[in-house]
């Protein structure tokens, strides 16, 4: 697929309506089941709310990419400057859209930016350690695991319902060039 095809900017207010709704339908029931990174295995309910995504827009330390082709929004992610390195997060593709090498193009963009921008010289994100798929995916892009492991915010729905009980996320670091 040609990046030419591809818009990048940042989000606006205006975009958080149609951002939750893409987010949702790549992490969430059973639209995500079109793509390979849904979560609905592990977990029902909200993946983020409006709330959450203005949190992210409104972040003076960071942006929210959105990226467009032919004026449709396809998919997204948050980028946070956080001193020598940025955070990547929220990464949504649309199901039907996944498998297809658009994330490669969209991850490589966000290194890129944050190289540039900030002048960060590793990128690091957390994953729920159970998706085993997900971090090989990552690891292929030069991603690596680091043992490190936070906890899952139980009890607290904003971040879904958790179907199992043994959830935690990994922190997984790649040195940007």
């Amino acid at each position: 697929m040609p990046t030419s095809e591809l818009t990048f900017r940042t989000a606006l207010d205006a975009d958080i309506p149609g951002l939750v709704e893409l987010i949702e339908s790549a992490y969430r029931g059973d639209a995500s089941r079109a793509g390979w990174t849904t979560e609905a295995d592990l977990l029902e309910g909200q993946r983020t709310d409006p709330e959450g995504v203005a949190a992210v827009v409104g972040n003076e330390a960071g942006r929210l990419l959105v990226v467009e082709r032919d004026g449709e929004l396809i998919a997204c992610c948050q980028l946070e400057h956080r001193g020598d390195h940025a955070y990547f997060g929220m990464f949504a593709v649309r199901p039907a859209l996944q498998g297809g090498g658009l994330g490669k193009l969209i991850i490589a963009e966000a290194e890129r930016t944050v190289r540039e921008a900030w002048g960060a010289r590793e990128m690091r994100m957390t994953v729920i350690k159970q998706r085993e798929e997900l971090i090989a995916w990552y690891e292929r892009r030069g991603y690596r695991r680091t043992g490190r492991l936070s906890p899952f915010p139980y009890g607290d729905e904003r971040f879904g319902v958790p179907r199992r009980d043994d959830l935690e996320f990994e922190l997984l670091v790649k040195p940007l060039g």
